[in-house]
């Protein structure tokens, strides 16, 4: 990771913590639990996504931070929910006990609900750009998180345990599970940086190959790599006899189909006259990861 993306992953984490709450009268240990569930680790790739997006428009880095939070925020929220019981019965993130584990179910449900709210109320109150900005971001993230993305996504994730899913059906599932949220990362942060109309049409493009090949790869190093590397249990997906990129393709198929995608986002960066390297060096980090 270079020095400028190091000074962006640095200023999220303070803004991850800033924008949190550290005491309730009401609710301690709820706070406790959302701060441990959004600053226990992370690659922190969607709100480094929107910060680069924001900065390669001619956007300041301070005032991308609060969508950056936002997006953070809806990510970690997401995670506590899926290592619950009901649905992916992980007792392990970031290396760490899941959120059900170190504070219990219900408070691990509460956690996310708290997590999902801040989102919106940070993004809502991000006063440096317009409203109309804010009111569009809102609405792309809220549509990344529903039904219609992440939370749909993983219903049809769920449904699917068991059953053998096609390509297509494939790359349908993980558009909404896993791509919606990076695609609105791109999104959002390109609107706080001032995008123009057809270049926010090329970044939207960006999001959507970015984020399958950040699945794709997700699901090679389920395969490839140690719990001890990933923080999370390894193997998780073929436990739970889910359809995944590897087990229909193959490993090295999938890696190959993850580095065509990669080609593409470098292409659309070049057709939408992104001149910095920041989001070229990110795409590269979310794909050719060991974790």
């Amino acid at each position: 990771m270079t020095p400028e993306l190091a000074a962006i992953k640095a200023a999220v984490e303070d803004a991850l913590s800033h924008h949190l709450p550290a005491e309730s009268a009401i609710a301690q240990p709820l706070i406790d639990a959302m701060r441990y569930a959004a600053l226990s680790g992370g690659k922190r790739l969607r709100p480094m996504l929107v910060c680069a997006a924001c900065e390669s428009f001619g956007g300041d880095l301070a005032d991308a931070l609060a969508p950056a939070c936002a997006v953070e925020y809806v990510h970690a929220y997401s995670l506590v929910h899926d290592d619950l019981p009901a649905m992916d019965n992980d007792e392990l993130r970031h290396g760490l006990p899941s959120t059900h584990i170190a504070y219990g179910q219900a408070a691990a449900i509460l956690t996310g609900d708290a997590l999902l709210s801040l989102a919106f109320e940070v993004l809502a109150d991000a006063a440096a750009v317009p409203l109309q900005i804010r009111l569009q971001c809102v609405q792309l993230l809220a549509r990344a998180s529903g039904w219609e993305g992440m939370v749909g996504g993983q219903h049809f994730d769920l449904a699917s345990e068991g059953k053998q899913l096609g390509l297509t059906d494939l790359k349908r599932l993980h558009a909404a599970k896993t791509g919606a949220l990076i695609k609105s990362a791109v999104q959002m942060g390109a609107l706080f940086g001032g995008v123009s109309a057809e270049s926010f049409v090329l970044m939207s493009e960006f999001g959507d190959r970015l984020g399958l090949a950040f699945q794709v790869i997700d699901d090679v190093l389920d395969v490839t790599a140690t719990t001890e590397t990933l923080g999370k249990p390894a193997g998780s997906d073929l436990i739970a006899n889910k359809s995944t990129f590897p087990a229909l393709m193959g490993v090295d198929e999938a890696v190959e189909l993850a580095e065509n995608l990669l080609t593409d986002c470098h292409q659309l960066l070049e057709r939408a006259n992104v001149n910095s390297g920041l989001l070229k060096e990110l795409s590269e980090l979310a794909v050719r990861r060991q974790f």
